[in-house]
């Protein structure tokens, strides 16, 4: 299991206790440890660690509890394909990217490249044609793809 945060973009963030912090560690190995395994770990009572996370669930700190697959387990090819985008229509590209279903992440980087996206398809066919798709939006300027193979 794996336990998403709220990132803050222009946002005031109440600040995490050290509690708070070793808690959200705690999560991170195992979201599904109970209350009471929880204030074991952190030396909390368990009323605290309750009130802790209902607070970090409130706030929006902790945004949900979730399941995390190992990759080799999802069906399918992925890739990791970054993009060079023509400035003055890279709010238009992001869009279109954001609607394809076969990009499961998409992140604004620095460097060479303006984009990453992380792709999933059934088969290479599937990658092929999501890759030709991408490649055709107007203000892609260039790309590279590479397919991911085994984890290491």
């Amino acid at each position: 299991m794996a336990i998403f945060l709220r990132k803050s973009h222009n946002i005031l963030v109440e600040m995490l206790t050290p509690l708070d912090t070793a808690l959200i560690a705690q999560l991170r190995r195992d979201a599904r440890a109970s209350v009471t395994e929880l204030a074991a770990r952190t030396g909390a009572s368990r009323n605290t660690v309750r009130h802790r996370l209902a607070r970090l669930e409130e706030n929006g700190t902790i945004l949900r509890y979730t399941i995390e697959t190992a990759p080799e387990t999802a069906p399918g090819v992925r890739a990791i394909m970054t993009i060079e985008l023509q400035g003055s229509l890279s709010r238009s590209v992001i869009r279109a990217l954001r609607a394809l279903p076969e990009i499961e992440t998409l992140h604004s980087t620095n460097g060479a490249w303006d984009l990453v996206a992380q792709l999933a398809a059934t088969d290479l066919a599937g990658i092929d044609a999501v890759l030709r798709r991408i490649r055709e939006i107007p203000g892609v300027t260039n790309s590279e793809t590479s397919l991911l193979l085994a984890p290491v």
